[in-house]
């Protein structure tokens, strides 16, 4: 029994039959129409997207804050990565199904990708969840689209070919989740995507140049592990094994606490995380994770949309001094989809992170738990944990061709139906969506005009910093 709906409290569930749940989408369509979706026009007060990024900066590291604005400056695409707050205040303004499902938030085709299961089979899936909420389902449905219409101009695309990429993703969310409501309770929990899978959809489509790349990107992955990244990131120092600093992007927790003149211990913050995550751990994962021993911790840049969110590197040593274990803390605040859907049931945002990600994953890493803990600044912060890299692995978007562009927007758009089958009435979902393509058209428009919009945007980061009302750091 989840700990956040005590027994007295437990609210009673409503099992309706297939034919009722059929209707409930098909009402819903009328009370919203799929080409309802298709509109995009800025609200008369919507807020100023360079403002809510600053918002944003107000609780991250003071000094990371350029270089999160230094990204998004490369390209509206690296901009639009990190706009999930932007993005989620113009949806809340959208038409909305009212059928939710447990979201992702942040579901752009870059948060997409390869790892290993704990049964060691390499899987694709989503694979970012820091801002994971109940929510409208179409609203990931719609952010997933825009990216690749977005990614679509990065490359030179034409219009007709980027709609077609965008309209094949949509379609085979529409196409998997009917797949889905046809399915048993059991087959859809159980389902997932493995590489095998992968190759087959590209069998169908790319060419053999394409084939081989894509089995060295996965060759790739499989050496992308914590001996991998021990080699890397870490060296012998005075006969220790220590984390090497390389700044901005990783700076040591000893470097970190001189900065901040803790009187505590620099490293206590670490070790109460470590003590007390392994309580959020399954049983035989507390055991395991006792058997290594933490020895260094430094502060991690990464991504685009968490620049300035505190994230660690955590070092810990098993048997001996070549078998080691590196987990990544990082800070959960509050996720951007809570002020337009309403508060999580979570008081701990690492929690809220954790319990959306096994909600929507097929597989989750056997490391991934939540903690509270007082910061080297005196400051009470959530984080998540799980391992820094156990066989990752993400496409090459960069230098996709357009038909493999399409598969893998086909690849996404399985992937996130599957993921919210689970959480949501996936008869009712697949009921709405319909058997044509009326919703694939409408998402399509959408996609247009909403990158457009991600232009302007793009373009208003760059204004105001070239005005200096923000500074940014580039090449980092």
């Amino acid at each position: 029994m989840n700990s956040e709906e005590p027994r007295s409290g437990a609210r009673k569930i409503a099992h309706l039959t297939v034919e009722e749940r059929a209707a409930r989408g098909k009402a819903a369509r009328n009370e919203v129409p799929r080409s309802s979706h298709g509109r995009w026009e800025p609200a008369a007060d919507r807020s100023d997207p360079v403002g809510l990024l600053e918002e944003q900066a107000a609780s991250r590291v003071p000094e990371l804050v350029p270089l999160r604005y230094g990204r998004m400056m490369v390209s509206p695409f690296t901009f639009y990565r990190g706009a999930a707050l932007i993005m989620a205040a113009d949806l809340a303004a959208t038409p909305r199904s009212g059928l939710h499902a447990q979201i992702c938030g942040d579901a752009h085709l870059s948060n997409f990708g390869v790892f290993a299961s704990p049964e060691r089979r390499l899987m694709f899936d989503i694979n970012d969840f820091d801002e994971t909420l109940p929510g409208p389902w179409e609203w990931d449905v719609k952010r997933l689209a825009a990216s690749f219409e977005i990614a679509g101009r990065d490359r030179g695309f034409d219009p007709a070919v980027r709609r077609e990429i965008v309209a094949a993703g949509v379609a085979e969310y529409r196409a998997r989740m009917w797949q889905a409501a046809g399915s048993r309770n059991l087959d859809v929990w159980y389902a997932h995507i493995d590489v095998d899978q992968v190759f087959k959809l590209l069998k169908t489509g790319a060419s053999a140049k394409q084939r081989a790349k894509a089995k060295t990107t996965v060759a790739k992955a499989r050496t992308r592990d914590s001996m991998q990244a021990f080699s890397k990131l870490t060296a012998e120092v005075d006969g220790q094994r220590r984390i090497v600093a390389d700044p901005p992007l990783i700076v040591p927790i000893e470097d970190v606490a001189a900065a901040h003149n803790s009187e505590r211990p620099y490293d206590a913050e670490l070790r109460d995380l470590i003590r007390s995550y392994r309580r959020t751990l399954e049983t035989d994962r507390r055991v395991l994770l006792e058997e290594f021993e933490y020895v260094h911790a430094a502060q991690k840049v990464v991504g685009v949309g968490s620049v300035g969110t505190r994230a660690w590197i955590l070092l810990l040593l098993g048997r001996d001094n070549q078998d080691p274990l590196l987990l990544q803390a990082k800070e959960a605040q509050e996720s951007v989809l809570e002020r337009f859907v309403g508060k999580s049931k979570y008081t701990n945002h690492g929690q809220r992170v954790v319990a959306g990600q096994r909600l929507m994953q097929a597989a989750s890493d056997i490391f991934l738990g939540w903690q509270r803990v007082n910061g080297l600044d005196g400051q009470v912060r959530d984080f998540y944990l799980r391992q820094l890299r156990d066989w990752k692995g993400s496409a090459d978007v960069d230098s996709m061709p357009a038909n493999t562009m399409t598969l893998y927007a086909r690849l996404c758009g399985a992937t996130l139906a599957r993921a919210h089958a689970r959480s949501g009435d996936r008869i009712a979902i697949a009921s709405y969506l319909g058997r044509n393509d009326a919703f694939d058209r409408a998402i399509a428009d959408f996609a247009t005009a909403y990158a457009d919009q991600n232009e302007l945007d793009y373009q208003a980061l760059v204004d105001a910093v070239r005005s200096g009302r923000l500074q940014a750091q580039t090449g980092l």
